[in-house]
């Protein structure tokens, strides 16, 4: 079998390219590069579709049975979640916001004011963005990751809270949860 191969004359295979050159040329916008890509693709469409669609070729797959869920004793679910804080005694003293971003994101800047006697973290606020005339345009929730200790004000500057229509020229945050630090 290797004896026949080595009786391929190479210079026919160079004559041949020689010929086809012009037919394949990028300048002339031959037909045969159009026939050639819709063999091409008709070939990897049949390749692809050749399985039948719905066969699963042998494979075999395996489902996992969650386990059951473990019971938690009471005290031990109280410790787990998070403990309410009273928003009453936590509020916003002052704020006010402007666009950065090229002018499509919101950042807010205003003090938080904590009158618990503990401290809290993971505070929450929501700010509602308006039009000119008062009607509402979208609401945008953020959570800040930082701790505001017992009895004391925290300013937090430039805070992004998020993409805002470009008619929007008022804001108005509050705060919607809070936890113990």
């Amino acid at each position: 079998m290797l004896a026949e191969l080595f009786r391929v004359d190479l210079n026919d295979l160079v004559k041949l390219g020689t010929l086809l050159r012009p037919a394949f040329s990028f300048k002339r916008r031959s037909p045969l590069w159009l026939a050639a890509a819709v063999l091409v693709g008709g070939g990897a469409w049949g390749l692809m579709s050749a399985s039948g669609g719905n066969e699963s070729d042998g494979i075999e797959f395996a489902t996992v049975q969650p386990e059951p869920a473990q019971s938690v004793p009471p005290a031990a679910a109280a410790t787990q979640a998070s403990v309410p804080v009273e928003l009453d005694r936590l509020r916003i003293s002052s704020q006010s916001w402007r666009r950065g971003g090229l002018g499509s994101r919101a950042l807010v800047t205003f003090t938080l004011r904590n009158e618990n006697d503990y401290a809290v973290k993971d505070v929450e606020i929501l700010c509602a963005f308006t039009r000119r005339d008062g009607s509402h345009l979208t609401d945008r929730r953020r959570v800040l990751a930082e701790t505001v200790n017992m009895k004391s004000r925290k300013t937090f500057a430039h805070v992004p809270i998020g993409f805002v229509n470009v008619n929007a020229s008022q804001a108005k945050c509050s705060l919607t949860a809070a936890r113990r630090a």
